[in-house]
């Protein structure tokens, strides 16, 4: 695949199509999302791994899917309620995605493509988290349960 980051381009939840070359520059994390999991706990993490490091070029981009275990069965209204409501996400949330299989969204086939993990190019669970540097080459990625915070000093070492 010989696709860069920056060409791809995704819907956001209120329906707008968002180029990913508006994150030219900047760190970007792109985690897949439930807000009926065991690990939906982990907005609040996210949320202040986003606070701390928004000023230093880091985006955090959320992508709801429900291909494991039905854990995100509702629509947009139901998907920002928990997030903003229940957690105070504030980073950018994107429409209803697959993550895996022959509907996947382009960008999650080129990261896993990019960072295959424990089960090859699939993606294991509920809030995977991939890397991406400024330049727009996949750094790294992190399993469902490995807890924001625990990504805290990867991200203070990556960040200017």
């Amino acid at each position: 695949m010989e696709n860069n980051f920056y060409e791809f381009e995704a819907t956001d939840i209120k329906g707008e199509k968002i180029p990913m070359s508006n994150f030219k520059g900047k760190t970007v994390m792109i985690v897949n999302t439930a807000s009926k999991c065991g690990l939906t706990p982990q907005f609040e993490g996210l949320e202040a791994i986003h606070q701390k490091y928004k000023d230093k070029e880091l985006v955090i981009l959320g992508f709801p899917c429900n291909q494991f275990g039905n854990q995100e069965p509702g629509g947009k209204e139901d998907i920002e309620e928990v997030c903003r409501i229940n957690y105070g996400v504030t980073f950018p949330m994107f429409a209803k995605i697959d993550v895996n299989g022959e509907n996947a969204h382009p960008i999650f086939k080129y990261l896993k493509n990019e960072l295959p993990g424990l089960l090859g190019k699939r993606i294991k669970w509920n809030f995977t988290k991939f890397i991406v540097g400024p330049n727009g080459k996949p750094m790294k990625r992190f399993s469902p349960t490995t807890k924001p915070k625990a990504i805290d000093s990867f991200l203070e070492k990556s960040l200017k």
